[in-house]
């Protein structure tokens, strides 16, 4: 478990950033946060908790995949800026890792949860828990655990997406090699608290729907902004 890169993408996360390094900082083998322009203090906090910083254009895909190209670990977290992982996470990983018999064909995803309380917010906790069971599909906001050589051999992140590419690798990955832990990864619920709980929720699933529907993740990444 001391093999582990944890890998960041940034864009003005300054408010965020220490939290989530903070909740992996004791256990990963090291920090990739890779930006994409943030014009806060994001790239400082980074810095200040040893973690190697890297820039690039924006864009989520492009920046994972670039943590990965400069990842020396044997496995790779990837996490938002916005996420903390809840305290027992190492535990349950060690155990998912010794029960299984092929680490390298197998990804792990946590259970969403926001970081309040609120009644809107349980709702979409538990249909967020049920897409995940049902169909497999887990967002990058669910944080993803897997081996280099797996990530390898899927292909790794579609760089030239610029929404969904967490959706991209999830299917790919595919249900029956996805394992979904019980720790929760908790994300900020600002911006369901910014644009109203049930804007934001019917806006994911709106622009989801159309990326299933095949249309233009550029045209969806607009709409979405």
């Amino acid at each position: 478990m001391n093999n582990i890169s944890v890998i960041i993408p940034t864009l003005n996360a300054g408010n965020e950033l220490e939290r989530a390094i903070e909740s992996v900082n004791d256990i990963a083998m090291e920090i990739i946060v890779v930006d994409g322009g943030s014009k806060d203090d994001t790239v400082k906090i980074a810095r200040k908790y040893g973690a190697r910083v890297f820039r690039t254009e924006r864009g989520r895909g492009l920046q994972l995949s670039e943590g990965a190209l400069q990842a020396v670990g044997d496995w790779f977290l990837f996490l938002h800026a916005d996420t903390v992982l809840g305290a027992g996470w190492p535990v349950e990983v060690a155990s998912f890792l010794k029960k299984i018999t092929d680490q390298n064909n197998v990804a792990g995803a946590f259970r969403f949860r926001l970081s309040e309380e609120t009644r809107v917010g349980r709702i979409l906790q538990i249909l967020v828990f049920w897409r995940c069971r049902i169909f497999g599909l887990a967002w990058g906001d669910q944080g993803l655990f897997l081996s280099r050589k797996f990530y390898g051999e899927l292909g790794g992140y579609n760089t030239t997406m610029p929404i969904f590419e967490d959706v991209n690798l999830i299917r790919r990955i595919g249900k029956r090699r996805l394992h979904l832990l019980e720790t929760p990864a908790i994300t900020s619920a600002s911006k369901y608290r910014k644009d109203g709980y049930i804007r934001r929720i019917c806006l994911n699933a709106g622009c989801l729907l159309a990326f299933f529907l095949k249309i233009s993740p550029s045209l969806i990444e607009r709409f979405y902004r």
